[in-house]
């Protein structure tokens, strides 16, 4: 996730510092324990302790038992696989969004009965293997009762027909966004757990499935979503096209756009399928201009990072007006401005750091955004605006400030997307990680590290370790100054 930025100049070394971005809309009403598996987190606001290490978290029936998203996700299952067909007609302001989300899981427990989150919107019909099932609603989650109890083990389906108009959610910490109407359509990005607003899932981003996403629109506009088009069908004024993403996605990197788009595919110069859209009152970027940045600076990660972990790459640029840009897997979106090319060039690091290697729970975001902050520093540097090491001196010189006083590791829920720890300090805990190891070492580390957890979770505990691996020398320390010390760290 980037927030909106001007073009940037040489030497720029903050984000904005007001974040209108990311999608959670949890519900913090307790929840009755039930007995899935624990999932691995922390508390919220720990001290630092003499090593880094997993603290694990046990989940409920209806919460992963995230502190900074207290409500989000569900135990007791394992998506597999989610299948939405999705009718949307931006202009039916009473009904926008009519679906159908089928949803293959794998019980991890006995469960007589489970949950999904799912924030309004009217359910019509739940089906459970085929045969009806009970259900009831409770705030944002949706209780089902199967027929029968599904034993620990064995796999599931769940069908739910629901409709209605989803909501932006406007929160005072993280302001406004989710599903976003705009003049021609509708955009939908939420980080970090808003995907419930307008699916049923467990909206979590420890647990990671599959997608296919079939678009139902008028054949005036134009859909997209994550991942590669199947053939479209136009019949009775309506266009259907699906989409699949083959790799594990969490719930909030799925993403939908409508609208009226200049659409352009192709393929990047190193030979990965490629499709960017503008909307079409966006005067700059141009679709061209756009694409291009886009098809450059994938390529040029690949070099540095690895293998790109996806089967396309692109983005789409909406007259969507809210001031982020989102990493929405395989096809970034951005608000109505000229992202530049550092912020692609961050968003796309994300495709690697938050996408391909997901964070296990929230309070290790500098993960996603530490790492995507360097990778833009990086190309800054390439492109001759300012060195990686001007970035880092001329914030490690704010000696008293009281932003060391957050920590990176555990910026706590109102920090969430907090400019200098979580952004700018994660990043120069890389580069002085760099500077201690070696560039060769660094590097290495890093394609590493999106090789090893390709597709999967990950924590903070497991980089410490593998970076420890890496320099073949005990991390632990360092890192403990980094992310978890409330003061500015030695060098």
């Amino acid at each position: 996730m980037h927030p909106r930025r001007r073009p940037a100049i040489a030497l720029s070394l903050s984000l904005v510092a007001a974040l209108g971005v990311a999608c959670q809309a949890g519900d913090p009403k307790p929840a009755p324990p039930v007995q899935p598996q624990a999932t691995s987190g922390a508390p919220a606001t720990p001290s630092p302790s003499p090593s880094i290490s997993d603290q694990p978290i046990a989940a409920t029936q209806s919460s992963a038992g995230d502190p900074y998203v207290p409500g989000d996700g569900n135990g007791g299952y394992d998506v597999l696989h989610y299948d939405l067909k999705l009718k949307i007609i931006p202009a039916d302001e009473a009904k926008t969004l009519d679906g159908v989300v089928t949803i293959r899981a794998k019980a991890t427990t006995d469960l007589l009965r489970f949950n999904l989150d799912l924030t309004g919107l009217r359910v019509s019909a739940v089906q459970v293997d085929g045969k009806k099932a009970k259900f009831t609603r409770d705030g944002s989650e949706l209780v089902i009762t199967p027929p029968a109890s599904l034993p620990a083990g064995g796999q599931f389906t769940v069908a739910v027909a629901y409709a209605g108009t989803p909501k932006a959610i406007v929160d005072p910490i993280l302001g406004r966004y989710g599903w976003i109407k705009t003049p021609d359509g509708i955009t939908a990005a939420c980080q970090p757990s808003g995907a419930h607003t307008w699916f049923p899932s467990n909206d979590h981003p420890s647990d990671k499935a599959t997608f296919d996403i079939t678009l139902t629109v008028p054949q005036d506009l134009s859909a997209l979503s994550n991942g590669e088009a199947g053939p479209s069908v136009t019949a009775g004024g309506l266009t259907t096209t699906r989409w699949r993403m083959k790799q594990p996605m969490a719930t909030y990197l799925a993403m939908v756009t409508v609208g009226k788009f200049k659409v352009k595919q192709g393929v990047t110069p190193g030979g990965i399928p490629i499709t960017t859209a503008v909307d079409t009152t966006i005067a700059s970027p141009s679709i061209e201009e756009f694409h291009e940045a886009k098809a450059k600076i994938t390529d040029e990660w690949v070099k540095l990072f690895g293998p790109y972990p996806f089967d396309s790459t692109g983005g789409v640029i909406d007259n969507a007006d809210v001031g982020f840009a989102l990493e929405t897997q395989s096809r970034t979106i951005y608000g109505q401005f000229d992202p530049g090319e550092e912020i692609i060039a961050h968003e796309l690091a994300h495709q690697w750091f938050g996408d391909s290697v997901s964070v296990t729970q929230w309070r290790d975001i500098w993960l996603n955004e530490g790492f995507a902050t360097f990778a833009e520093w990086t190309w800054a540097e390439r492109r001759g605006r300012g060195t990686v090491k001007q970035q880092f001196d001329s914030l490690y010189a704010q000696a008293d400030s009281p932003n060391w006083r957050t920590l990176p590791g555990d910026p706590g829920r109102s920090k969430l997307f907090d400019t200098f720890a979580v952004y700018n300090r994660g990043a120069m805990a890389l580069y002085a990680l760099e500077q201690k190891i070696g560039r060769t070492e660094f590097y290495d580390l890093l394609r590493t590290w999106a090789r090893e957890h390709r597709y999967a979770n990950a924590t903070t505990a497991d980089f410490v370790a593998l970076a420890s691996k890496v320099a073949g020398t005990d991390l632990d320390p360092f890192f403990r100054a980094w992310l978890y010390g409330n003061t500015r760290p030695e060098l």
